[in-house]
């Protein structure tokens, strides 16, 4: 393939094509799945065999998803896109892998069956409008730190255009200026609410909610390299995950 600008923006369109529908299918897949408490998985196997399998699907998403932000892993994707394209798609190639990982482990889960509590009645209608609300949350803390990143696209369009991608400096505004990790906040709450509680999901948000407390350490400490007593007084000021909770400590 020859590496004229005409080829880079098809590159780029086929990349961009890839990222946004892993994203709605696995987006699609991960509100499905918890709202029914991952009893609509498409898994084969049963008993100890489905245990070790889902087991091992909940551990690749936060084990991966890691590795891939790592020095390493990021030049791993720089690699990945043809003509040179690497390091511009790079965002764009990170929400894909992210989004697969999600769509393989909501669409290959084993249902094991044990159902723990269903909400009903008033209960389950306090439960649908928690779930709605945390998903809400999800989306606005995306918007705030930035839709272009989170979804992929700022890498895929400034190719298009013939342009090198722009990345802003990391938010203060919106939900930022409450936590420093609102996604992983927000994120966490949709492993929590819902009207089903089974077995299934109570292992996911169990092991999905320690990476979210641990996992933006790793963020953080990419932050503090690249932008140093700036992102030092923010996190002086800005409490990390929960601000009620941090304030109350401060006092």
């Amino acid at each position: 393939m020859n590496d004229s600008p005409r080829a880079k923006q098809l590159v780029a369109l086929a990349w961009g094509l890839l990222c946004h529908l892993s994203f709605l299918a696995g987006v699609g897949a991960m509100v499905l799945g918890l709202h029914e408490g991952l009893r609509t998985g498409l898994g084969p196997f049963q008993g100890r065999w489905a245990v070790l399998a889902d087991a091992l699907l909940v551990l690749q998403f936060p084990l991966l998803h890691s590795l891939l932000l790592s020095a390493g892993g990021r030049r791993f994707m720089s690699r990945l896109a043809p003509l040179g394209l690497g390091k511009a798609l790079a965002t764009t190639t990170y929400a894909t892998f992210a989004s697969l990982q999600v769509l393989f482990t909501f669409l290959l889960w084993s249902p094991t069956g044990a159902v723990l509590w269903e909400a009903s009645g008033a209960a389950r209608w306090a439960c649908e409008a928690a779930y709605v609300l945390s998903w809400v949350l999800v989306v606005k803390s995306m918007q705030d730190a930035g839709l272009g990143i989170q979804m992929g696209y700022l890498g895929w369009t400034a190719v298009a255009r013939g342009e090198a991608p722009r990345y802003a400096g990391f938010p203060t505004g919106g939900m930022f200026r409450w936590c420093r990790q609102p996604i992983y906040a927000a994120f966490a709450l949709t492993l929590w609410t819902g009207p089903v509680l089974t077995a299934d999901r109570l292992f996911m948000a169990v092991v999905w909610t320690g990476y979210c407390l641990v996992g933006p350490l790793l963020k953080e400490r990419r932050y503090q390299a690249l932008y140093g007593q700036a992102f030092s007084d923010y996190q002086a000021r800005v409490p990390y995950l929960l601000p009620a909770l941090s304030r109350r400590r401060a006092g």
